[in-house]
C-alpha cells in the first residue's frame, strides 16, 4: 500500500462518531437523499455493520462514497478462552492496536455481558489487576457497543440464547468515561440500536460523587453499583484511593441525590476480605451505610491477583456476616466467581498475553 493511500485511511473519521443529523447533512451536501442518512444508521446501530460493503439496500455508489470518506473501526475478537464453568474471556483488539477484555457470564437463564470502558485505569484499587495498570486511553461509545455485540455472537454460539444483562464492571472506571459511556447505553437500548431493555444494564462505579449526581439528573435508567469494599473512610482508603477525594460523607449525600431524583435502589459491592472488613463491627458500619437509601448488597468473593496478598474471608466468618445484615432486614446476595481459572473473574482484568498481531 502507497504512503498516499495509508495517509487517507489514517485521515477518515469512524462515521459512528456523527449523530444521525451529522450523516443526515453530510449526505444531503454531497448530492444523496436525506432519507439514506436512516438507512446508513441502521446499518450501524442496529445490524451492527464492520463495513459500508454490508449494506445491502444501499447503492454501490454510496457505499464507494462512504468508504471513501469514512471507516467503521470495529472491534474485533483478538482471542478467546473458555472457563470450566462456560464463562467466555475475551481479549478484544481496537482499530488502534489497544486491547481490552471483556466477559461472557452465562448463569441459568441469565446471560450477561461485562464490558470494560477504558483502556487501563487510572484508580489504582489494591485488590484489581486492572487498578495496577496505567490509564491509555478511554473507549469511545461504538468500541463498547462492539463489545455487547461481540459477546452476543458469542452467547447466541455457545449458548443459543441472546444477552440478558449488561454490566459496566470490566476495566476502567465509568464515570471518568461518562459521556462515552452513556452514549453507548443510548445505543445499546436505542430503537434504532439493539433495543435492550435500561433495566438489564448496571454501570458500576468505584465511587464518583458528583457523577453518580449526573447520572441522576440526566435521567439515565441504567441501574447503578457502588463498589463499596468498606464502610468507613479509613479502611477504603487503604483499598481505594479514590475515597481520599470521594469519601463516605460525599457518596452518601450523592446517593441520597440519586434516590430522591430516580426513587431507585442502589447496590453495594463489598468484597469480604480475611481479616480486613469481616468483622461484626464491618458488618455494622455496612448496615449504617446501607439504611442512607434503599439498597441491595452484594458480597463478592475475593479474586487473586498476582500484585496483592488479599485472601477471602473464611466461611464462617462470612456466614456470621451475612447473618449480621440479613437479620437487620437487609437484602444480601453472594456472589461466587466465575471463571476464575482464566482470570476472567472480578477484579482479574488485565492483558497479560502477547496477542498476536
Amino acid at each position: 500500500m502507497s504512503l498516499i493511500a495509508d495517509i487517507n485511511i489514517l485521515n477518515k473519521k469512524d462515521i459512528r462518531k456523527l449523530t444521525l443529523d451529522d450523516l443526515k447533512a453530510w449526505l444531503v451536501e454531497n448530492g444523496e437523499k436525506a432519507f439514506r442518512a436512516k438507512q446508513v444508521y441502521e446499518w450501524l446501530w442496529k445490524h451492527s455493520a464492520q463495513s459500508f460493503a454490508e449494506m445491502n439496500n444501499v447503492s454501490l455508489a454510496l457505499r464507494e462514497k462512504l468508504d471513501q470518506h469514512f471507516t467503521i473501526n470495529a472491534v474485533q475478537v483478538a482471542t478467546e478462552q473458555l472457563s470450566n464453568d462456560g464463562t467466555i474471556k475475551s481479549a478484544f483488539k481496537l482499530h488502534d492496536a489497544h486491547i481490552v477484555e471483556g466477559v461472557l457470564i452465562p448463569h441459568d437463564e441469565r446471560k450477561t455481558a461485562c464490558v470494560s470502558s477504558q483502556v487501563g485505569c487510572s484508580l489504582t484499587c489494591k485488590f484489581c489487576a486492572t487498578g495496577y495498570m496505567d490509564r491509555v486511553r478511554n473507549l469511545d461509545a461504538a468500541e463498547i457497543y462492539d463489545q455487547v455485540v461481540r459477546i452476543n455472537e458469542q452467547s447466541l454460539k455457545q449458548y443459543n440464547q441472546p444477552l440478558t444483562n449488561i454490566v459496566y464492571m470490566g476495566m476502567g472506571e465509568p464515570m471518568l468515561n461518562y459521556a462515552n459511556v452513556m452514549k453507548s447505553i443510548e445505543r445499546i437500548t436505542a430503537h434504532d440500536g439493539l433495543g435492550m431493555a435500561a433495566r438489564r444494564i448496571t454501570v458500576s462505579t468505584a465511587g464518583i460523587a458528583k457523577m453518580i449526581k449526573k447520572m441522576a439528573d440526566d435521567g439515565v435508567k441504567a441501574n447503578l453499583a457502588l463498589s463499596l469494599h468498606a464502610a468507613n473512610d479509613e479502611k477504603r482508603n487503604q483499598i481505594m484511593p479514590i475515597n481520599e477525594t470521594n469519601s463516605l460523607e460525599a457518596l452518601k449525600d450523592a446517593l441520597k441525590h440519586y434516590h430522591q431524583v430516580t426513587g431507585r435502589k442502589v447496590t453495594y459491592e463489598y468484597i469480604v476480605f480475611d481479616n480486613f472488613n469481616d468483622t461484626l463491627q464491618d458488618a455494622e458500619e455496612l448496615l449504617r451505610f446501607s439504611k442512607i437509601i434503599p439498597c441491595k448488597i452484594n458480597l463478592i468473593e475475593y479474586n487473586p491477583i498476582e500484585n496483592a496478598d488479599f485472601v477471602n474471608t473464611d466461611d464462617d466468618r462470612l456466614q456470621a456476616f451475612i447473618y449480621y445484615l440479613a437479620d437487620r432486614g437487609l437484602q444480601v446476595n453472594v456472589r461466587r466467581s466465575r471463571g476464575k481459572d482464566i482470570d476472567a473473574a472480578c477484579g482479574q482484568l488485565a492483558v497479560k498475553e502477547k496477542l498476536p498481531a
